[in-house]
C-alpha cells in the first residue's frame, strides 16, 4: 500500500486518522460506555450515511448554488441576497457541502478508511478515496481556498487553508489511487460485504472504477483555460468511466421518514416557493435555438395556471406585471403549499432517484474536450449521445414514483435530435454554445456545483466565435448586485460562518477571507 498511499493523501487522511484514533484516557471514558450500541463497528457500516450526503448535501446548497446559475429564483416582496450574486451574512446559507466533508464525513470517513487499509478490504477503501476527493472537489470549486492538510488536526484550534491548486492535485492523487484500488481483487474484496451499505452501486467496484475516472475527467476538464489542461486526457478517462445510463450514480429515496425523502420532494417542503427562471424556460421553449422547443420543457418545468411555460426575471420584484394566472406553479404543479402525498414532477419527488454524476453528463465533458481538440467528429458523437441519454434520464425519474408528466415519445426525441438547431447535420457546425447549454439543461435541478463551474470558466457572459452568440445565451447577471460585491459578479461561496468566521477567523484572514467581497474574488482553476 505505501507505492500510492505514501503521499499527502496518507498524510492528509489515512496516517492522520492512525494517530488521532490513538486510545488515550480509556478508564476515564469508560463512564460513557453505550450498554445498548456498539462502541467499535464494522468499516462498511461507515458508508451508507456518507453516500446520502454525498448525494443530498449538494440539493441543501442548491438552493442558493441554483440562484447564481439562474436555475431557479425565490420571488418575493424584494430581491433576495443569491438572486443579486451576494450572500447571508452571519448565515450558513450555502455551506451545507462545507458542513458534510468536514464533519458527516471527517472522522467518519477516516475512521472507514483507517478500518479497510487493516482489513485488506481494498474495494471499500477505494470507494473511501472517491469520497475523500470528491468532498475536496465540490468544496474547492465552491470556496476556493480550503483546509486540506490539517482539516482533522485535532491539536490546533485554527486552521492554515490551502491553495486550490493543491486541492486540485490532492484531488488527483486521491482518484489515482483508488483508481488502482478498486481493480484489485486480493485481500478481504468482497461485494457482498460493501453491497450491505453501498446503496448507490450495491458493493460493484466497477462501477465505483468507473465513478473515479469520471470525476477525475470532470476536475481535469476544469483546467480548460490553462495551459496545463489535455482535453485528450479529458476524453481518455470519460471513454473510461460510464457506458450509459446505467452507469449513472443515483440514490433512491425510499420516503419513510424526513431524512430517507428526497431533499426537492414536497414532503420536505424545501422549493414550495421557488420558481424556474426566465433563462431556463428561453432555452428550452425555442427562444435560444431557432424556434425548437424542447420536449423536455412540460416534462421538467412547470406551467402557468393557463398551461404556458414561463418563467421569472431575476431583475424583477416578486411575479412583476404577471397576472395570477400567467405567475408560473412551483416545481411541483401548485402555486402555493398543495400537493403532499402527490407524486412530483422529474427531480421535485419524495422517491425520485436523485444523481451525484451521470453518463449523460460525462458526454457534454467529453464533447467540449473535444472539440477544443479541434476532433469535431468525436465532439458531435458525444454532443448527441449526451442530449439523448438525459431525454432518457428525464422519462426514467418520472417514472420513479409514477410522476404525472407523460413519457418523451419516441417521435418527439427523434424529432428533436433531427432538428439542426439543436444537432447540427455536420461536425463543422457545432458549437460551444450548443454543447454548453445542453449540458446546463442536462444538469438543471442537480449538478448545481458543476453548472456553477461551467458558468465561472466562461465569464458568464463570454461569445462563442462559432456561433457569434454567447455561451450561455440570455444568461445575464443581475442588474442590481449585492452591495457588498462592489459591481462584480459572484466567484465563491464564504466558507461556513459558525466554523469560519467564528471560530478560525486567522486562518481566514491569510487568504483575504474577512473582506466583504472575498465572494467575487476568482477561482485560481478559471485563471490562465
Amino acid at each position: 500500500m505505501t507505492n500510492f498511499l505514501g503521499s499527502r493523501a496518507l498524510r492528509a487522511g489515512l496516517l492522520a486518522g492512525v494517530l488521532l484514533t490513538a486510545p488515550a484516557c480509556d478508564d476515564f471514558l469508560d463512564v460513557n460506555t453505550n450498554p445498548n450500541g456498539p462502541e467499535i463497528v464494522t468499516a462498511n457500516l461507515y458508508l451508507s450515511p456518507m453516500l446520502h450526503w454525498m448525494v443530498t448535501s449538494p440539493a441543501f446548497d442548491g438552493r442558493f448554488v441554483g440562484r447564481y446559475n439562474q436555475e431557479w429564483t425565490l420571488p418575493g416582496t424584494s430581491l433576495t441576497t443569491w438572486d443579486r450574486m451576494g450572500y447571508d451574512p452571519s448565515s450558513d446559507n450555502g455551506a451545507q457541502q462545507w458542513r458534510d466533508v468536514y464533519w458527516s464525513f471527517g472522522q467518519n470517513l477516516v475512521d472507514m478508511n483507517q478500518k479497510a487499509t487493516a482489513e485488506q478490504r481494498w474495494d471499500l477503501l477505494g470507494v473511501g478515496l472517491i469520497l475523500k476527493a470528491w468532498g475536496w472537489q465540490v468544496l474547492t470549486d465552491l470556496h476556493g481556498e480550503i483546509i486540506v492538510q490539517e482539516a482533522f488536526n485535532q491539536g490546533t484550534f485554527s486552521f492554515r487553508y490551502d491553495t486550490q491548486q493543491y486541492a486540485y492535485e490532492e484531488v488527483r492523487i486521491l482518484l489515482d489511487s483508488a483508481i488502482v484500488l478498486l481493480q484489485r481483487t486480493d485481500g478481504a474484496v468482497d461485494q457482498a460485504y460493501m453491497a450491505r451499505t453501498d446503496k448507490i452501486y450495491n458493493g460493484d467496484r466497477t462501477k465505483w472504477l468507473k465513478f473515479a475516472h469520471g470525476l477525475k475527467a470532470i476536475s481535469l476538464n476544469h483546467y480548460s483555460n490553462k495551459s496545463t489542461y489535455s482535453p485528450a486526457t479529458v476524453i481518455a478517462e470519460v471513454d473510461l468511466a460510464f457506458a450509459s445510463n446505467a452507469d449513472d450514480a443515483i440514490l433512491a429515496f425510499p420516503g419513510t421518514q424526513n431524512d430517507d425523502i428526497n431533499f426537492l420532494g414536497r414532503t420536505r417542503g424545501n422549493f414550495n416557493a421557488y420558481r424556474q427562471t426566465d433563462f431556463a424556460v428561453r432555452l428550452m421553449n425555442g427562444t435560444a435555438f431557432g424556434g425548437v422547443v424542447d420536449p423536455r420543457l412540460s416534462r421538467i418545468l412547470s406551467p402557468s395556471p393557463d398551461g404556458v411555460y414561463r418563467g421569472l426575471d431575476i431583475n424583477v420584484v416578486g411575479f412583476g406585471a404577471l397576472t395570477t394566472a400567467q405567475q408560473p406553479n412551483n416545481f411541483y404543479g401548485f402555486a402555493g403549499t398543495g400537493g403532499t402525498g402527490v407524486p412530483g414532477r422529474y427531480l421535485f419527488d419524495d422517491k425520485v432517484k436523485m444523481p451525484v454524476m451521470t453518463y449523460a453528463q460525462l458526454q457534454f465533458v467529453k464533447a467540449e474536450a473535444a472539440y477544443k481538440l479541434g476532433d469535431k467528429p468525436t465532439a458531435l458523437t458525444a454532443y448527441r449521445n449526451g442530449v439523448s441519454a438525459h431525454i432518457d434520464f428525464v422519462n426514467s425519474r418520472n417514472l420513479d414514483n409514477g410522476q404525472s408528466p407523460t413519457q418523451i415519445s419516441g417521435a418527439e426525441k427523434t424529432a428533436f435530435l433531427a432538428a439542426p438547431a439543436i444537432v447540427p447535420a455536420t461536425a463543422a457546425a457545432l458549437t460551444l454554445t450548443q454543447i454548453m447549454s445542453q449540458k446546463w439543461i442536462a444538469q438543471w435541478g442537480w449538478g448545481h456545483n458543476e453548472t456553477f463551474m461551467d458558468l465561472r470558466r466562461y465569464h458568464y457572459t463570454d461569445i462563442d466565435p462559432a456561433s457569434g452568440v454567447q455561451v450561455f445565451p440570455g444568461f445575464t447577471p443581475p442588474t442590481n448586485l449585492y452591495p457588498d460585491n462592489g459591481g462584480l459578479v459572484v466567484q465563491r461561496i464564504r466558507p461556513r460562518f459558525n466554523s469560519e468566521y467564528v471560530w478560525n477567523r486567522p486562518g481566514l484572514d491569510v487568504v483575504g477571507g474577512l473582506a466583504l467581497d472575498y465572494h467575487t474574488k476568482p477561482l485560481w482553476i478559471i485563471q490562465p
